[in-house]
């Protein structure tokens, strides 16, 4: 284990750079929004001397960012530092959730998921180049702006870009405390839609077929349908436009969860037979949408912890591992078989409520630990 000389991580200090992250609001759909904070992840990047390629996105959303730091091997497969900068939080949630620091905790919009554990991810390599330490293999940044909705426009853009490297790194939130994530599940999104027949809701009642009520009842009958091995929750719904018109339409989304690809694909047969036309014309239809395949850990990923487990020891520090339940972009990479290392992010929690927060320490000890795996990452050692 290569002994790191002192590196300039305060966490005080970091916590000032934080700021500026997280108070530049960011959600998905907003893309000036998650433009503003692309421009301003990419001036960061320049000022520490990398090279920073501005990458159009896809329709309707924000822009992505791939970046090289300097390395004799610049352009050869290497470590590519894997994240979002798009959050769920809508723009004006500052005012409800201000950046403040409570003692060790620090709350904002999007401060754990996941702009804390990246911006500590680039103060680690920050703090090596300034310190004289070159890592074993060149180091790429690949910033994304749709995650939080599946990476509907940016799975194929990941897929590629982690394809040219050896190792991927995920600042994702730490999981179990201190811990990594070495493998998720299996997610699927679908897109659910009820057809009534309009009438007027004073005058003519009976003659109509809510919408509405038809989506309520395949609500309950969705979510009933979780068990120990797969889960159904509904998240968002829209429907009606009057309140004295019978609905014609209501639109909804839904979430399956499972450990095992099996076990979601017999969650996705269950969901698209619920489909239903009847002869009015009223019914129910059910479309899949983003899909995000069940990452299991293969033996380049477990020696990827392992590493992670020395790195934590040397700095006095223990970790775990686990699978987790919240999908990401480490899903993609590591069931494409690419040893990836997930949930290298910040210690907190709260995250996608307005009680989101960090423990200011994290800052420091995950920026750490992040460059101690990028000094002694070889590749070598990676290989399934």
């Amino acid at each position: 284990m290569t002994p790191l000389p002192e590196l300039d991580l305060d966490a005080d200090r970091m916590l000032e750079g934080l700021r500026r992250w997280v108070e530049c609001e960011s959600p998905t759909f907003d893309v000036a929004a998650v433009n503003r904070m692309m421009s301003l992840a990419a001036e960061d990047l320049a000022a520490m001397g990398a090279t920073v390629e501005r990458i159009d996105g896809p329709a309707g959303l924000g822009d992505c960012l791939r970046a090289a730091f300097p390395h004799p091997r610049k352009g050869e497969p290497g470590i590519l530092i894997m994240a979002h900068l798009d959050t769920v939080h809508p723009v004006g949630t500052l005012e409800k959730l201000p950046f403040r620091r409570d003692g060790d905790r620090c709350y904002g919009p999007g401060i754990l998921d996941m702009k804390g554990g990246t911006f500590a991810a680039l103060q680690a390599v920050r703090a090596l180049i300034e310190a004289g330490v070159e890592t074993k293999l060149p180091v790429s940044v690949l910033l994304t702006c749709d995650e939080e909705i599946g990476s509907p426009g940016t799975r194929k853009l990941i897929e590629a870009e982690a394809a040219k490297h050896k190792v991927i790194l995920v600042p994702e939130p730490a999981i179990n405390g201190n811990g990594v994530v070495t493998g998720r599940y299996a997610i699927a999104r679908f897109n659910l839609a009820a057809t009534g027949r309009p009438s007027h809701a004073g005058a003519s009642l009976k003659e109509g077929r809510s919408a509405i009520r038809e989506m309520a009842g395949r609500i309950l009958a969705i979510e009933d349908m979780t068990d120990d091995d797969c889960t159904f929750s509904v998240g968002v719904v829209h429907g009606g436009q009057w309140v004295n018109c019978v609905s014609t339409t209501c639109q909804a989304e839904a979430l399956s969860m499972a450990k095992r690809q099996e076990d979601l694909d017999r969650g996705t047969d269950r969901m698209l037979a619920l489909n239903e036309t009847r002869e009015d014309g009223t019914g129910f239809a059910v479309t899949l949408g983003v899909v995000r395949p069940v990452w299991e850990p293969g033996p380049g990923t477990m020696r990827l912890y392992a590493l992670a487990e020395e790195v934590s020891a040397t700095l006095g520090a223990t970790i775990s591992h686990g699978s987790s339940g919240g999908g990401s972009d480490g899903n993609f990479t590591g069931a494409i078989g690419l040893p990836t290392l997930d949930g290298l992010g910040l210690v907190g929690g709260g995250y996608h409520t307005l009680g989101e927060y960090i423990t200011v320490e994290s800052l420091d000890q995950r920026a750490r630990l992040m460059a101690g795996l990028l000094v002694e990452i070889t590749g070598e050692e990676m290989g399934s």
